[in-house]
């Protein structure tokens, strides 16, 4: 399938889940993300869930991270640029909605990207080579490609991999992981 047709089929199947799914789905994927070899690293960007869009709540990842006295990073978007803007979460971080629905910090303490060892990734589909299929603007790409080398991308993703994404561009970057509720993908 093509990047167009994925995004259809898999907005499709996260709005047939209900809310308990959604939840019990979240709760199995961040309990999986406890076997991944990425917990000795201090610096973890989190995307913070658009509920609109049904995606994995990250709240669950975000409580581990800290339990486990990691820093985390959240984003801002640009949509003039299609950049992202990164800051560490605080006690007294201010989270709204932009207009896309998108959680964000308002401000607070700039992070440069390359200091970000591990992203934890969004997505609407991905494949059994890596290759993920977003919302298509490319924030995620930009984003990724000005990390430290060697960063870790970790997908988020209710269901199963596809075989193949067709249409894969030199722009798009792969994943490290996924973690669906049943299992972890190694890329």
């Amino acid at each position: 399938m093509n990047k167009k047709e994925l995004r259809e089929k898999y907005k499709t199947l996260r709005n047939h889940l209900n809310v308990e799914a959604v939840e019990e789905k979240s709760m199995a994927i961040a309990n999986l993300a406890l076997q991944l070899p990425i917990w000795e690293y201090s610096f973890y960007h989190l995307f913070l869930t658009i509920e609109e869009h049904k995606e994995v709540n990250t709240e669950y990842l975000l409580h581990i991270l800290n339990g486990k006295d990691k820093n985390t990073i959240l984003s801002k978007s640009d949509f003039q640029n299609i950049s992202l803007q990164h800051f560490l979460l605080t006690d007294t971080t201010v989270i709204r909605k932009n207009l896309w629905s998108i959680p964000e910090p308002v401000d607070g303490i700039e992070i440069p990207a390359d200091k970000i060892e591990v992203v934890f990734v969004p997505l609407l589909a991905f494949d059994v080579k890596g290759n993920r299929v977003g919302y298509g603007k490319g924030f995620y790409d930009r984003f990724l490609k000005v990390c430290k080398k060697g960063v870790i991308k970790v997908g988020l993703s209710f269901f199963e991999a596809e075989k193949e994404v067709m249409e894969t561009f030199a722009s798009d970057v792969g994943l490290d992981f996924c973690i669906t509720p049943e299992k972890i993908y190694r890329f």
